[in-house]
């Protein structure tokens, strides 16, 4: 009984701690959808690659959400044009590159201003880097759950300037409603008409609200379930691998930092508040491994993972985990064998 008393409250705390951070990114996404001119702000962003990885992961800083909250902000992006490395660079980069996780680890580890910039850092190069590797996939498509290519704009720009055509993402097969509920095929041939549902004429700002509260309602429904899934497996793990093993192989240079990405992508932890949960560490661990622990979990958790499949398709989600795992271990033992 207190294994079930403990796992509910931890359930319950993972979820309160979550939802806050997860209604403001979808309020974030309907705001960009009803009320910023998103193809203007879209086609500020530079064209090139590496550059667009590099903003991309900088705009997280204007748009303050977490771990849970930047999913429904890049799948927007996406919807509306924006480049792969300028989307995933945000997905990656924004629940640390924003000034409310930097005054939170800040507040956690005043005495140690070294972990509060390396983690900014390496955030920040783990998020350009993932972005612009994807950058040489012209069509991201085949990444893309159906729902969201579908709704893509008619035709992208590639990096290398090809143009990839509307008939490339429009396939028979699928349907949107129109605002009379009725069925619209999403070829070719009803491309005017798609578009025009997908980006709507702007209303006033009071005609807006409806179709905001609307739209948020229809994300937190959506998003939500997963949350909640994603925030029970990760429950259940915590409650059945005990702590203490986490702890006792934690005490070398390579194990400490093996455990506490571990950790991070287990433990689920809102990147607002993890630097307070890390500091608990501060005395046994190393300073890689509790680096590993905050650049790592903000990016990749079991929370976050059923969030991303509901944008990308499971290959891409391994793809993106496994890039995000390599460069957390690079750059965190680093730190403990070459640095410390």
């Amino acid at each position: 009984m207190s294994q079930l008393g403990s796992g509910l409250t931890l359930f319950l705390s993972l979820m309160v701690e979550a939802m806050p951070f997860l209604i403001f990114g979808v309020l974030v996404s309907g705001i960009l959808l009803l009320f910023v001119n998103e193809k203007q702000m879209i086609a500020m962003f530079p064209k090139n690659p590496l550059l667009g990885a590099l903003s991309g992961s900088l705009f997280g800083f204007l748009f303050p959400v977490c771990e849970c909250g930047n999913v429904p902000v890049a799948r927007r992006l996406l919807i509306q044009g924006a480049s792969a490395p300028v989307a995933i660079g945000f997905l990656l980069a924004a629940p640390t590159i924003n000034p409310v996780v930097i005054w939170a680890t800040w507040t956690a580890f005043p005495d140690q201003p070294a972990i509060v910039i390396l983690r900014v850092v390496f955030s920040f190069a783990i998020a350009t880097i993932v972005g612009w590797v994807f950058s040489w996939q012209p069509d991201l498509k085949p990444f893309l759950q159906p729902n969201i290519a579908a709704l893509m704009p008619a035709s992208i720009a590639a990096p290398s300037g090809e143009t990839i055509e509307a008939s490339n993402f429009l396939k028979p097969g699928n349907y949107i409603l129109d605002p009379s509920s009725n069925p619209i095929a999403l070829d070719a041939a009803n491309l005017d008409a798609v578009i025009a549902i997908a980006s709507p004429k702007r209303k006033s700002i009071l005609d807006r609200l409806p179709l905001l509260l609307d739209n948020t309602v229809q994300e937190l429904r959506e998003m939500g379930g997963i949350l909640v899934l994603g925030s029970l497996l990760a429950t259940i793990i915590q409650i059945a691998v005990p702590r203490n093993i986490i702890l006792a192989i934690g005490q070398g240079p390579v194990t400490s930092v093996f455990a506490m990405v571990s950790l991070g992508g287990i433990i689920s932890i809102c990147s607002t508040v993890d630097a307070f949960f890390a500091l608990s560490f501060a005395s046994t661990f190393t300073s890689g491994a509790l680096l590993a622990f905050l650049v790592f979990g903000p990016m990749f958790d079991l929370k976050s993972m059923g969030l991303l499949l509901m944008v990308f398709k499971p290959r891409a989600v391994f793809y993106i985990f496994a890039i995000v795992f390599q460069l957390t271990l690079v750059f965190t033992l680093i730190i403990n064998l070459w640095i410390s």
